[in-house]
């Protein structure tokens, strides 16, 4: 059974994480002593990344750069509710292979975490028929812990 005081953050840089960031951090003030993990996971390079002279090496540090900004935003939030810096910890993952989602649900599982948190995206029917919509699997395969999807 996932640990109910661990709490997996999916974060980008959306208005809806922003909601879900503010939401989390008043939830885990009256929660108590509970750790929060901020987790962001970026795509794979488009197909012609590669083609256009693109480096694998060069792609994930911008990504890990950009996601330092969002953690740093993210944190702010959480500090100022009174969540301890020590309880927050920071995970970048590239989608190798495999859609967010499944790396969401991959992390949840790998680290036992009894609620994941994740802002609602305004996607188009068409947009989520293509991609998935992250929060719609969340929701789907949340039997063994807490899903918090915030719009």
């Amino acid at each position: 059974m996932a640990q109910w005081e661990k709490i997996l953050v999916a974060v980008d840089e959306g208005e809806t994480t922003l909601r879900a960031l503010r939401y989390t951090a008043r939830m885990a003030a009256a929660m108590g002593d509970v750790s929060i993990c901020l987790l962001h996971v970026y795509p794979e390079p488009p197909p012609d990344f590669y083609v256009n002279g693109g480096q694998l090496a060069d792609y994930q540090a911008a990504k890990e750069k950009r996601a330092e900004m969002i953690f740093a935003q993210g944190e702010r939030i959480l500090f100022e509710a009174g969540i301890r810096p020590a309880r927050v910890q920071r995970l970048v993952h590239l989608a190798a292979g495999r859609s967010i989602s499944q790396v969401v649900l991959d992390v949840q599982k790998e680290g036992d975490f009894g609620t994941v948190a994740v802002g609602k995206r305004g996607v188009s029917k068409a947009e989520e028929f293509l991609f998935g919509s992250i929060s719609n699997a969340l929701a789907r395969h949340s039997n063994r812990f807490t899903t918090w999807v915030v719009g």
